[in-house]
């Protein structure tokens, strides 16, 4: 005899618990963070969940693997509503309705169209672990990705050393990954890791978690060229380029990197200088010139008083925050009388700078 197990928010919650199952029928599943606050007025989902794939065997996996066994499970579904299964059980869904409200694909006057096909996408993503109306809102395509590509991308991912506690992350940060073509867009990526950066695929895994953003950037357009042009200012080791410093791959010569350089040498170095600056901390090409660059400059040769010279000692200056390190700490020099390097003043710890200071009234 056909079953259905109706799932409230609140049981969604324990998906990966070690519950027992053996007296209620309910098939619990992970809520991510982001939904539990939210009402459970929602939208109806009809699920056929053939009986080989039991409760209790989803409860084992991590959220991704149990999203590619849901969508294992559900893939057959039609874009109608199902007549009563005679051969499987029917899993009864709601899902919150406000999931859906601030994407830019839903209307009010639409919601009730929605396919079946789509809520069963919204549901898998959520299950995995990703918010399904952010990823909606910002990658569009993926209205009409069928759940075959988005599951054959996550295959491709697992192939190549991703675990499935990373895509969470992964998708969440870029979830124009999840439409990716995977011969002309991924594939060439994982090669450019290999041969250009000599990355070996059992640190791809590594690399990709480091900088999700390496899967989503053209390998002609934009790594390539980016990294000729670290290589000829001299980032010969790319080994950290790989590991630490991945992010540069993924930035734009033209608009990004030349622009960060050129305002170091405005500042008064030159630009072998300026060149050394960025190889000794090669952070200084992900600050902003606006909100990073400008208002630290100011505040280093106005208040501070201090010189070039300095800088070219300590470019690390410009990653510590102005407001809780770099003022607090120059406002109690300066009361206390002392002179400190700039290096010394900022690295050091709270009970280290404490101790500076003692000594300095001392």
């Amino acid at each position: 005899m056909d079953r259905t197990y109706s799932i409230s928010l609140q049981s969604l919650k324990s998906i990966y618990s070690q519950s027992s199952f053996k007296h209620i029928p309910t098939w619990p599943v992970t809520i991510p963070q982001h939904l539990h606050n939210r009402t459970s007025s929602a939208f109806s989902l009809y699920l056929p969940l053939p009986l080989p794939l039991s409760p209790l065997s989803l409860s084992t996996m991590s959220p991704a693997a149990g999203a590619v066994a849901l969508h294992s499970s559900l893939c057959t579904i039609s874009p109608d509503k199902p007549s009563p299964p005679s051969t499987s059980t029917t899993l009864l869904i709601t899902k919150p309705k406000s999931l859906l409200q601030n994407h830019p694909l839903y209307t009010p006057t639409t919601h009730a169209k929605l396919s079946l096909q789509f809520k069963e996408k919204i549901l898998c993503l959520e299950v995995m672990g990703v918010d399904a109306g952010r990823a909606l809102s910002q990658n569009p395509d993926l209205r009409t990705a069928t759940m075959e590509s988005i599951q054959s991308i996550i295959s491709f991912l697992l192939s190549k050393g991703i675990q499935h506690k990373d895509l969470p992350r992964i998708f969440g940060m870029c979830p124009k990954i999840l439409t990716s073509d995977i011969k002309t867009e991924l594939n060439p990526v994982f090669d450019f890791l290999l041969h250009d950066l000599k990355v070996p695929d059992y640190n791809f895994r590594k690399v990709i978690n480091k900088c999700p953003r390496l899967l989503t950037s053209s390998v002609r357009d934009q790594l390539k060229p980016a990294l000729f042009y670290l290589k000829r200012l001299g980032f010969k080791d790319l080994t950290p380029l790989a590991y630490q410093d991945s992010v540069l791959l993924v930035s734009n010569v033209e608009r990004t990197l030349i622009p960060k350089l050129e305002y170091l040498e405005n500042l008064g170095f030159s630009k072998g200088e300026a060149r050394s600056l960025v190889l000794r901390c090669p952070a200084l090409f992900t600050f902003s010139i606006e909100n990073n660059f400008e208002p630290k400059f100011e505040y280093f040769a106005g208040e501070m008083g201090r010189k070039l010279e300095e800088l070219k000692e300590f470019p690390q200056y410009f990653a510590f925050s102005l407001e809780n390190r770099i003022k607090p700490r120059h406002m109690e020099v300066v009361q206390c009388g002392i002179n400190l390097p700039l290096s010394v003043m900022l690295k050091s710890t709270d009970e280290e700078f404490r101790e500076l200071i003692k000594q300095g009234d001392g």
